[in-house]
């Protein structure tokens, strides 16, 4: 149970921090430990073992890979004039996206 609930902390305390440096990395820290939450209580409740306790550790886990593989760049979507949607990189190059 100590370790279940250091898990939760840690995992608050790093949804924290994110939010105070970028809204991004915060969003997808918190998007990593939804999935990592929902991830940790499907295999702890097919492996027999404790729902509350997987799904702790799998946020914890998600958030801390939510937090470090965001890149911090936005990439909107465009649709040119011949109906075909691409996004701009930083030099300004177009990168043409199927759908």
């Amino acid at each position: 149970m100590r370790f279940v609930m250091i898990s939760i902390c840690g995992a608050a305390a790093l949804m924290t921090s994110a939010c105070a440096t970028d809204r991004g990395a915060s969003r997808a820290a918190t998007r990593g430990a939804l999935f990592g939450a929902a991830g940790g209580a499907a295999v702890s409740a097919i492996a027999g073992g404790n729902v509350v306790e997987g799904a702790a550790i799998g946020a914890a886990g998600g958030a801390v890979i939510g937090a470090i593989t965001h890149d911090g760049r936005r990439r909107d979507v465009y649709r040119d004039g011949r109906g075909r949607n691409y996004w701009q990189d930083d030099r300004g190059r177009r990168h043409y996206v199927r759908r």
